[in-house]
């Protein structure tokens, strides 16, 4: 089944003539991403090329994906939208609600218990409003949009950071928080500013033990956790053109760890082959088609320095296979340096976990490799020191690589397979022990490790790498161990050494799943009823933000000054809370408790001004609303990088807090703050910072001049009398202060639909 075909054919239809027109329009030759994005517009081609990096553009994407986690909070504002049926194709995926404890069977069993409800209302509203609704079970939503809808050219949103991933077939994906993706349902424009340009130059051929991980975990080390931010990385030269098309989304999913808005590779035969492989000839055919137009103009590729905004050359022959961390994803350190590295840092060498799989590598070529190497360990009775896990990708991949052998392969060496969900690597990982907090090492192939992010211990030292890195070093049971050298004593004391892994790109015998988990929503959905009970813990129909009342905030209180990295987990934790997801009350319990106070580095401990007392940020906000006392949350740089989830902005919208004043944003955090009517402001000063004190009250004496391009003042009072003012800048453009304005964008949607 080929999902969505004649939208497809009208994508490709309208390419050629509005590429001709952007490239005399820019007066140059285009970039894959350039060309994407002008054949993308919403309006007609402009009169002037965009300023990259500057440029508000209103976009036209060919459809939405959303996760079971964030697709809740999306489907209750669509809800409010007043709209029949989602306007383009779109499709909901329950992957993340599904927590990895014993095996996949029981686990996937029990969350159907735990959290049919959410399924249910999930599926209805599917049903409902013309959207495609995949059964927890059915895979990890990036897989199983790579497998059934990605198409080379395309442009889509999804409500997950990860979306990028679509970018290993050729497409523009990015991740979203769920307001944005309303819009899009609503068959409204879809606002991002111009992406600046960066490109990534791949030269010689992998070999050995270098997979496609490699590529990405050496860019994240290069280019770090936010040296991508505004910015779309195009992939290309001949060593693009030797990786495989899950290879590719591999590098793309990632680059969501460095800020990139997406990443992209032009098409090539490695996405026809993966086209064909999982059952769309039509849309290889189609592609084949327009194939000149599915890649950068060769002038862009000669000389890049003149066409990207920065430029990257990587030589895979000379690329060593990589270990990122501990807690953050760029801390690049190739094998053959970790355990010196690990020692003089204080890393636990020991390594309790092993954990493969994830929507960044769960291929079938991924896994294959990886049973090469598990194979391997059984043939020469080498006995496992690490546990090990392994978690699917989808259905079709899980069903394959079992026909195939795979699954008995890790079952000799004790491994536990998980469900078709994202599991461990969101922190949905029951892992035994981990209340103890100790500390503890673990390797995995998924794409995070900050603190907490996998077990909920934030001495859990987690390291990301290849799926067949992480298979061998699990076995050693050692961080410092390098497969390329070292050997090993099996149980028989005898010394063997590991041999390269190998696998196959795409399975010899064809992709084979009995039930893919695909429910088809009803052509009419009017008569479907959506029901959210009374007193629900889990569900909870949304209330409007109220609007701006057009006056300076005055008076406002501090409400924590966050220290170093606040990552959206920090802002609003997974793990168990993704049980409140689709009930913004009971999730605002959570909210910021994992930021680090810049005061005394506590977290979840904050001075109310009302009270001059100690409590939990929520609490202690909870106070302020009630009171009427508005309230303003400092940062640091790169503030709420990481997931889309839009959860992280409406929480403290929710709880009353109405600023949000930092050095400087990651991308989607910073849209999802204006989507839901907040002040997201930068300190023009960076060293400002420092001048916030823990007793400040806050005064906007200009707010109610609130334009674009002009700064918003800001008196600070201290405790002791003395004041400070300060200068603050913003992004905000003439539609973005209307959402400031309305309260929030989905109120302005409900204004202009009435």
């Amino acid at each position: 089944m080929v999902f969505d075909i004649e939208m497809i054919k009208e994508v490709y239809a309208k390419m050629p003539e509005r590429i001709a027109k952007a490239r005399q329009v820019a007066g140059k030759p285009l970039s894959l991403a350039e060309k994407i994005l002008y054949s993308h517009l919403w309006d007609a081609t402009p009169e002037t090329p965009y300023d990259r990096g500057k440029s508000y553009v209103d976009f036209a994407p060919d459809r939405v994906a959303m996760q079971d986690a964030t697709a809740q909070m999306a489907l209750l504002q669509f809800m409010q939208a007043g709209k029949a049926k989602a306007a383009v194709p779109s499709t909901v995926h329950c992957d993340h609600l599904i927590q990895a404890r014993i095996g996949a069977g029981k686990d996937l069993q029990e969350s159907i218990n735990k959290n049919n409800e959410v399924f249910n209302f999930l599926q209805s509203v599917s049903n409902k409003y013309g959207i495609g609704f995949w059964k927890p079970g059915a895979g990890i939503i990036h897989q199983v949009v790579l497998e059934n809808y990605a198409f080379p050219g395309g442009m889509m949103i999804g409500t997950d950071s990860h979306t990028v991933n679509a970018g290993g077939l050729g497409m523009v994906a990015i991740g979203v928080g769920g307001a944005d993706a309303v819009d899009v349902m609503a068959g409204m424009p879809w606002e991002l500013k111009f992406p600046k340009l960066i490109g990534v130059k791949l030269t010689g051929r992998m070999n050995g033990w270098t997979s496609a991980k490699d590529v990405i975990l050496k860019v994240a080390g290069i280019l770090t956790v936010k040296g991508g931010t505004g910015a779309i990385v195009e992939y290309f030269g001949p060593g693009a053109e030797s990786i495989s098309c899950t290879g590719k989304g591999t590098i793309c999913n990632m680059g969501a760890e460095i800020g990139a808005t997406t990443s992209t590779f032009g098409y090539d035969e490695s996405m026809a082959r993966y086209l064909r492989a999982t059952g769309r000839a039509e849309v290889a055919d189609l592609a084949n088609g327009v194939k000149e137009h599915l890649t950068a103009d060769p002038e862009v590729y000669d000389n890049p320095e003149q066409y990207f905004d920065q430029v990257i050359e990587i030589n895979l022959d000379e690329l060593e296979p990589h270990l990122n961390g501990p807690f953050s994803p760029d801390i690049a350190t190739p094998i053959s340096k970790m355990g010196e590295v690990a020692e003089a840092n204080g890393w636990p060498l020991k390594v309790e976990v092993g954990l493969i799989g994830s929507c960044t590598n769960s291929s079938y070529e991924d896994i294959s490799r990886s049973a090469s190497i598990a194979k391997q360990a059984a043939e020469m009775n080498i006995k496992p020191k690490a546990k090990f896990t392994i978690t699917p990708g989808s259905e079709q991949v899980r069903y394959t690589i079992e026909r195939d052998g795979f699954i008995k392969i890790f079952d000799e060496i004790g491994a536990s397979v998980f469900a078709n969900a994202c599991g461990p690597c969101i922190g949905q990982w029951a892992r035994e022990g981990a209340e103890k907090k100790e500390k503890n090492t673990i390797v995995h192939s998924f794409n995070r490790n900050f603190a907490k992010r996998a077990d909920g211990n934030p001495n859990t030292h987690a390291f990301v790498g290849s799926p067949e890195l992480v298979t061998a070093i699990a076995i050693a049971g050692t961080l410092g161990f390098n497969p390329m050298k070292d050997k090993l004593i099996n149980e028989s004391g005898e010394e063997v050494k590991l041999a390269e892994p190998v696998g196959e790109e795409l399975p010899s015998k064809g992709f084979d799943v009995e039930d893919a988990g695909y429910l088809a929503p009803a052509a009419d959905g009017s008569g479907v009823n959506v029901v959210v009970k009374d007193g629900s813990e889990r569900l909870e129909l949304l209330t409007p933000f109220a609007p701006w009342n057009g006056e300076n905030i005055m008076g406002a209180k501090l409400l924590i000054k966050a220290f170093g990295k606040c990552t959206t987990d920090h802002i609003s934790m997974a793990g168990p809370w993704l049980r409140y997801r689709g009930h913004l009350d009971n999730i605002s319990n959570n909210t910021l408790t994992g930021a680090i106070k810049a005061y005394n580095h506590e977290t979840n401990n904050v001075k109310s001004q009302i009270d001059a007392a100690y409590g939990e940020v929520p609490a202690v906000q909870r106070g302020y609303k009630a009171a009427g006392v508005p309230t303003v949350v400092v940062g640091d740089s790169n503030y709420g990088e990481g997931s889309s989830r839009e959860h992280a902005a409406m929480q403290p919208r929710h709880l009353g807090v109405r600023v949000v004043l930092v050095k400087s944003f990651a991308r989607i955090h910073e849209t999802n703050l204006k989507k839901q009517g907040m002040l997201g402001i930068t300190f023009d000063n960076e060293a400002d910072y420092d001048k916030i004190q823990e007793d400040d009250t806050f005064n906007f004496v200009d707010l109610k001049d609130f334009a674009p391009g002009k700064q918003i003042t800001i008196e600070l009072a201290h405790k002791d009398g003395s004041t400070d003012t300060i200068k603050t800048n913003h992004t905000y453009n003439a539609q973005q202060i209307e959402w400031f304005k309305a309260g929030s964008a989905l109120n302005l949607i409900k204004q202009e639909q009435a």
